[in-house]
């Protein structure tokens, strides 16, 4: 009985240990922070898009009359002159439907000239009253029907003879043949449309790019704007372009509105080929050595704890200053944090009866000062690239300056002189607050 009493105390003493711990044992839990560098740099602004690869101009040839392919004198990646003969069609039906047009030509002169003879012997008698006037009528007539006669045979011979100059195809442009659709012997039909034989691009040293821009950002594309694109084929490599054509008609699949901006750059070493898909992007504004910061502080929500720190410091260094700077500090807006939406705050920068435009661009970041105390900085904000932002003008923020990005739980117990510009401690360690 006595060593079931002694077992039952050590449990309940047991758990009344584990319970003191797990209550009381947090208490020094330790918080840190990480924290982003504000750094001078260059800030682009870019639109990315995607389009295909294609010869600036590009020439499908084709075949205005039908028969079978009798000889191909050029082929795939061949160099070809303007006027150069590149492909034969089977004239044998083509040489006979020409001699069958002349022979009409032929019987239709014959018929022309009897039927002049004729009608002057008609005339004559006519004039001498020999023939009646229904007689002659129907002569003059004949004669000016065999004329009609001996044009449209006429017409025939020489579209039969074009038809028979068609069998031979010559190059429209001068160029590189950058496809070849069909082999010796085949037959084409041209019946209803003209069948390609060969596509020719015409100079492959200039390219352009076709690429479909969102209609949310059309507004900012101009015309010789500069553009940089990649292609699969050349990873590490970054081609340069302009834009040459904004065009005008829409394209709409599901509802989303695009535009074709066709750009145009140089190939002189020939490493764009036709059909290649690029990755573009148009450069819409650009700031050199400029002041910037990492998007990531400006996402970062201070706790209550921290907000009411802050007022708590402010309000005191408020109160070690002369009425007249406080008066002006006041009309300026006075620097009131709140815990809004989203963390931003109210706050507001300018006088009371202007600078909305500077309060639209009015951003803050979350900071330690050299006597650790908490600090708001305030800054108009100017370009952003998606990672940094553009501080076009502040007070309190330079170059160097760790902002917070965000709240690191530690487990480990704190130390009292933990010092937050250290940049062995707080340092970007993983996700927080903020992020």
């Amino acid at each position: 009985m006595k060593k079931k009493t002694i077992i039952i105390s050590a449990v309940i003493i047991g758990l009344l240990v584990v319970a003191y711990f797990l209550f009381f044992g947090g208490g020094d839990k330790a918080t840190k922070f990480s924290y982003a560098q504000i750094s001078k740099g260059n800030l682009n602004v870019i639109i990315s898009s995607s389009g295909t690869i294609q010869a600036i101009k590009t020439v499908d040839v084709g075949t205005q009359v039908s028969g079978k392919i009798d000889r191909l004198l050029v082929d795939f990646n061949s160099q070809v002159r303007k006027g150069q003969l590149i492909a034969v069609l089977d004239t044998v039906v083509l040489a006979a439907s020409v001699r069958d047009a002349q022979s009409n030509l032929d019987r239709a002169n014959a018929q022309y000239d009897q039927a002049v003879a004729v009608h002057e012997r008609n005339k004559q008698l006519y004039e001498k009253n020999f023939m009646n006037e229904v007689d002659f009528i129907a002569s003059k007539t004949n004669v000016q029907v065999l004329l009609a006669a001996k044009k449209s045979a006429l017409t025939a011979l020489e579209r039969a003879k074009l038809n028979l100059n068609y069998a031979y195809i010559y190059a429209p442009i001068s160029g590189t043949v950058i496809n070849r659709a069909v082999e010796e012997g085949q037959t084409v039909a041209a019946s209803l449309s003209s069948p390609t034989i060969y596509t020719i691009a015409e100079d492959l040293s200039s390219m352009r790019i076709l690429t479909n821009v969102d209609e949310s950002d059309i507004g900012q594309i101009k015309m010789g704007q500069k553009v940089q694109f990649t292609v699969q084929s050349q990873p590490n490599k970054r081609f340069d372009g302009e834009v040459d054509q904004i065009r005008l008609n829409p394209n709409v699949v599901s509802n989303v509105v695009s535009y074709v901006v066709v750009v145009k750059a140089e190939n002189k070493d020939k490493l764009l080929l036709p059909g290649m898909t690029a990755t573009v992007d148009f450069y819409v504004d650009f700031r050199e050595n400029v002041l910037l910061v990492p998007n990531v502080a400006l996402r970062f929500q201070p706790t209550d704890d921290m907000v009411a720190e802050y007022q708590k410091n402010r309000e005191k260094e408020l109160a070690n200053l002369p009425d007249s700077v406080k008066k002006k500090m006041q009309e300026r807006g006075g620097g009131q944090v709140g815990q809004g939406s989203g963390g931003g705050g109210n706050f507001a920068m300018g006088g009371a009866n202007g600078g909305q435009r500077r309060r639209n661009n009015a951003n803050r970041v979350w900071y330690f000062d050299e006597n650790n105390k908490l600090q708001m900085g305030m800054f108009v904000a100017g370009l952003t690239d998606g990672k940094n932002t553009e501080i076009v003008r502040s007070r309190n923020l330079k170059e160097g300056m760790k902002v917070i990005t965000g709240i690191i739980e530690d487990d480990s117990p704190a130390s009292a002189s933990t010092n937050p510009f250290n940049p062995t401690q707080g340092g970007n360690r993983g996700p927080g607050r903020g992020f």
